[in-house]
C-alpha cells in the first residue's frame, strides 16, 4: 500500500511543475528565479515522497516545499525584491486591439499591486485566490495558523482594494486634464 501511495505522490509532483511555477513567479517576480525554485521543490519532493502518508495533503506540502526554497533562496543571497523587475507577457487570443491593450493594463496594475504587498500577504493572496487552495492548505504551506492566513488574506485584498482604486483615480483624473 505505501509503494502505491509513493508512486501517486511522484506523480502529482511531476504534474504540479507549472502550478509550482506559477506561485515561484507570482512570489518573486524574476522567470529565471522562479524556474529553478520550481525545479529545486521538484527534486526535494521526489526525495521526500515516502514521508507522505496522506496523498489529499500533497499539494499543500508542495507549495510549502516550494515556500522553503523562496525562504533559503532570500537566506542564501540575502536578495530584496525589485519590483521595477515585472515582466507582463499577455497573448491577445482573438481580441481586438483595444481589448488586449486594456486588459494588458489592467493585468500589469494588478501584478503591480500585487507585487507591492508585503511577502506573506503577497504569499497568502496568491495562493488562495490564483491557485484557489483552502485556508488549512495555504496554512500549511507557509507553517502559519489558519487565524493568520485570513488576517493576511484580508489586509491583502484590502490593500489590493485601495491600491487599484487610487490608481484608477489618478488614471481618471490625468483623462480629465487631458480633455480639458
Amino acid at each position: 500500500m505505501l509503494f502505491g501511495i509513493q508512486a501517486a505522490v511522484r506523480r502529482e509532483v511531476a504534474r504540479s511543475r507549472q502550478a509550482l511555477y506559477r506561485l515561484a513567479y507570482a512570489w518573486c517576480h524574476d522567470a529565471s528565479l522562479a524556474d529553478d525554485l520550481a525545479q529545486q521543490a521538484i527534486e526535494k519532493a521526489l526525495r521526500s515522497a515516502a514521508q507522505v502518508r496522506d496523498q489529499a495533503r500533497v499539494r499543500g506540502w508542495l507549495c510549502r516545499i516550494l515556500a522553503n526554497c523562496l525562504r533559503d533562496h532570500f537566506r542564501a543571497t540575502r536578495e530584496h525584491e525589485d519590483v521595477d523587475r515585472l515582466v507582463d507577457t499577455i497573448a491577445a487570443s482573438g481580441l481586438t486591439p483595444e481589448e488586449a491593450h486594456a486588459g494588458a493594463q489592467l493585468s500589469a496594475r494588478v501584478r503591480d499591486a500585487v507585487a507591492r504587498l508585503p511577502l506573506g500577504q503577497r504569499q497568502v493572496v496568491t495562493l488562495v485566490d490564483l491557485e484557489g487552495c483552502s485556508y488549512a492548505e495555504v496554512g500549511e504551506a507557509l507553517e502559519i495558523p489558519i487565524g493568520t492566513v485570513m488576517s493576511r488574506l484580508c489586509r491583502a485584498r484590502q490593500s489590493l482594494r485601495e491600491q487599484l482604486l487610487a490608481v484608477m483615480a489618478d488614471e481618471r483624473e490625468a483623462k480629465l486634464r487631458s480633455v480639458k
